[in-house]
C-alpha cells in the first residue's frame, strides 16, 4: 500500500447513511498503534496538510485522519440543517463510535490513540470521557472546555471575514460546500443557547494519558482552558507555547511533534 490511502466510508447515522471522507497515513502499519485526528470548526482532511505523515512516521504509528459531515468532501449539512449545542457531543458519542466500527478498528482490543485540535480536541476529549477503555491515550490543542468572551469574538470576526472578505474564497478549496462547513460551526458557536455550553462534568471521567496544548497568542481562547483540564484530570501534561497561535501543529509542528514522542514514550 502507499504511505497515504484516501477515499470515502459509507457511515450509518441517525437512520441514514452518510459519506465520511477519510485517509489512510501509512496503512502498512495497521499492526502499530494508531493516532485518529480529529479537525478543527472550520478543517478537513486537506486542512491537515502533511502534518499527520509527519507525526505518524516521526512515531512508527498509522494514522486515521477524516472529514466530519459537514465539511471536506464528506456529505454536507443540509441548507435547513442547524446545530445545537450538543454538536460536539454527536460527533464524539455517534458519528465517532460508528465511522471506528465501520472501519473495522477493534477499539476493545486496541484502543486508538485521538489528536484533536480546537473543536476536535473537544471531541476528543468527551470521547476519552465516555469511552475510558476504548482510548488509549489524547492529545488535545486548542482545545474548548467552556466558551469564553475570546472565542465569541474571534467566531464574530470570522463571519465578517466570510460575509465580507476572502475567507469563503479560501475555505472552498478545502470544502466541497463552503457555506456547510461555516454555517455549520458559525451559527452553533454563536447562538445564544451555547454560550453556557462547557464540559466541566465530563472531564473527571477521562482516564487516559493526556496531553493538552495551547498557544500563549491563541486568539480563539485563554490557558484557561488547558489549565482547567489538568485540574479536572491530573494525569494531564500541559504544552504552553509562546509566539503560538490558535494551530500548534502549523504555527510550531517540530516542537509538537517533539512534545508528543516524549508524552508517547516517557521511558
Amino acid at each position: 500500500m502507499s504511505a497515504l490511502a484516501g477515499g470515502f466510508c459509507a457511515v450509518p447515522w441517525c437512520g441514514r447513511t452518510v459519506r465520511i471522507e477519510t485517509r489512510w497515513v501509512a496503512p502498512e502499519r495497521r499492526q502499530a498503534p494508531l493516532m485518529v485526528f480529529l479537525h478543527e470548526g472550520l478543517g478537513s482532511v486537506s486542512m491537515w496538510r502533511d502534518f499527520p505523515t509527519r507525526l505518524c512516521n516521526a512515531l512508527g504509528w498509522c494514522g486515521l485522519v477524516y472529514s466530519r459531515p459537514g465539511y471536506g468532501r464528506s456529505i454536507p449539512r443540509a441548507p435547513d440543517e442547524h446545530w445545537a449545542p450538543d454538536f460536539m457531543h454527536q460527533q464524539a458519542l455517534e458519528v465517532l463510535p460508528a465511522l471506528l466500527d465501520t472501519l473495522g478498528i477493534n477499539r476493545r482490543q486496541q484502543p486508538p490513540w485521538l489528536f484533536g485540535h480546537s473543536d476536535g480536541g473537544s471531541i476528543a476529549l468527551i470521547h476519552a470521557a465516555r469511552h475510558p477503555e476504548r482510548v488509549a491515550g489524547a492529545i488535545v490543542l486548542a482545545p474548548h472546555i467552556l466558551v469564553e468572551d475570546i472565542s465569541l469574538r474571534s467566531i464574530e470576526l470570522a463571519r465578517v471575514a466570510f460575509e465580507q472578505g476572502d475567507l469563503r474564497e479560501r475555505l472552498a478549496r478545502h470544502h466541497d460546500d463552503p457555506d456547510s462547513a461555516f454555517r455549520g460551526w458559525n451559527n452553533a458557536w454563536l447562538s445564544p443557547a451555547f454560550r453556557d455550553w462547557n464540559l466541566i462534568h465530563e472531564l473527571p471521567l477521562i482516564r487516559c494519558p493526556l496531553l493538552a496544548v495551547q498557544g500563549l497568542d491563541d486568539g480563539y481562547g485563554t490557558l484557561a482552558q488547558i489549565r482547567g483540564i489538568a485540574s479536572a484530570a491530573p494525569q494531564t501534561q500541559l504544552l504552553e507555547l509562546p509566539a503560538c497561535g490558535h494551530s500548534p501543529h502549523r504555527d510550531q509542528p517540530e516542537a509538537v511533534v517533539a512534545a508528543v514522542q516524549r508524552f508517547v514514550n516517557p521511558g
